[in-house]
């Protein structure tokens, strides 16, 4: 229903239709059509509406670009006061025409004076260009919020292609420290990362996922930073949602905070700590990551997927999300909260 009423308001004749029809209407109204019986007066009405009808598509094609484009509204007004008196007095003049005393149009006196035919030709010029003027708005808004969507669009998907390497280059290297250690479970392992993979391909050309998918695919992720440093580390992994079918989310949009506890809380031989809590409760998402920070660490941070992930909620998002990050020298904090879209 609403792409119909989209494109009707996107067609510019029907636009000019409903123009015509709602000022035709304002004007039979105003000169008391429902009492006329004649033909004639009915044919002279429609000859009077289309001389008032040709000033508004005068004014509209030829004064308004003074306005619009040339930027020049006193000229626009003195023009249009200009063709205001001109119309009018030519509505005055046909008035006192002998082919009036044969119709039933302007009997009364005060319909037959100037004021009144002056009146006539304001009246009529802005219930025509008021709604031409609305309609071209709508659609140099609608331009722009297409424009503006399909750039946010554009910057979405450069953002995915530099956050899909980024990922499956410390996947790499988390299945690399796995080899060394626990040569025996390779072939496990690379069959997990390689399900990662397949999710992360699937859902590259996907806007939103399913809470229930983005979800597995963390806990996918979560399981095997475990068996690499899950005798070493204390790892704590918690989720609770009130309705996972429920909800909807951009794909790989949490991973990169998870992604960047384990590789900078987990880089020390020291003792160290990852802890990830989720909690979905009536469509709010509260994301909690707590890392411990080593001392000293060797771990080069170029902070590409927190920076681009954080471009992407002000794309999707804007200013309806919350996000707080604390970093002292012994933990670092990430505490995020936004809205989940639903399910339809």
């Amino acid at each position: 229903m609403n792409k119909k009423f989209d494109n009707l308001m996107d067609n510019k004749w029907w636009q000019e239709i409903a123009v015509v029809g709602f000022s035709l209407t304002i004007y039979t109204l105003k000169n008391d059509w429902m009492l006329f019986s004649s033909l004639a007066s009915i044919l002279m009405g429609i000859s009077f509406y289309l001389i008032l009808y040709m000033h508004a598509q005068f004014n509209r094609f030829f004064l308004l670009p003074v306005l619009f484009k040339g930027q020049r509204p006193l000229t626009y007004l003195s023009l249009t006061l200009l063709g205001v008196l001109v119309f009018s007095v030519l509505l005055f003049e046909m008035s006192t025409l002998d082919i009036f005393s044969k119709s039933h149009l302007y009997q009364n006196s005060h319909q037959r004076s100037y004021l009144y035919q002056l009146a006539s030709v304001l009246g009529t010029l802005v219930c025509i260009l008021s709604p031409i003027i609305v309609f071209k708005f709508y659609r140099i808004h609608k331009k722009q919020t297409d424009e503006a969507l399909l750039f946010n669009q554009m910057q979405l998907n450069a953002l995915k292609g530099q956050l899909n390497p980024h990922f499956l280059f410390n996947t790499f290297n988390t299945l690399y420290g796995i080899s060394l250690e626990f040569p025996e479970r390779t072939s496990d392992l690379i069959m997990k990362v390689s399900q990662l993979m397949r999710y992360q391909l699937e859902s590259n050309s996907k806007q939103c996922v399913s809470l229930e998918d983005e979800l597995d695919f963390i806990n996918s992720y979560v399981q095997l930073e475990k068996e690499r440093v899950g005798y070493r580390c204390d790892i704590t992994y918690d989720c609770k949602i009130d309705n996972e079918n429920a909800y909807k989310v951009s794909p790989m949009l949490l991973i990169a905070f998870i992604e960047n506890a384990f590789k900078h809380g987990t880089c020390a031989i020291e003792k160290c700590f990852v802890r990830i809590i989720i909690t979905v409760e009536n469509g709010l998402l509260h994301l909690h990551v707590v890392n411990s920070i080593p001392k000293k660490t060797d771990v080069v941070s170029t902070k590409i997927g927190l920076k681009n992930t954080i471009e992407r909620l002000n794309l999707i998002y804007g200013k309806d999300y919350k996000l707080d990050i604390q970093d002292d020298k012994n933990t670092y904090i990430v505490d995020l909260k936004l809205q989940l879209k639903k399910t339809l």
